[in-house]
């Protein structure tokens, strides 16, 4: 018996805006201060949401979304919010615990 591997791609599976709002709001809870985890998992939405939408969205070029929301990625405040604001959610703070 052969065992196969798939690898997993998180993008094809988050298809509604609670499940995108779920998966950024846990990135952010787990990201210990990471933001190239946080910018990787805005990467992983933006690309279940399709990057030419999203660039046409945000006047940003599908390669530099790419390379800013991916794990190397280093993204600006303002292109998160933008891309926020495109993929239709808000960021919000809330007290420590």
């Amino acid at each position: 018996m052969t065992t196969k591997l798939h690898d997993y791609d998180v993008a094809e599976h988050l298809r509604t805006p609670e499940e995108m709002a779920a998966y950024l709001d846990a990135a952010i809870e787990e990201s210990d201060g990471d933001a190239a985890f946080i910018a990787m998992a805005l990467g992983d939405i933006a690309r279940a949401k399709g990057m030419s939408e999203l660039s046409r969205e945000t006047g940003l070029g599908r390669e530099s979304l790419y390379k800013t929301l991916s794990a190397e990625g280093n993204p600006k405040f303002s292109t998160v919010l933008k891309v926020a604001k495109a993929l239709g959610m808000r960021i919000h703070v809330k007290p420590a615990a």
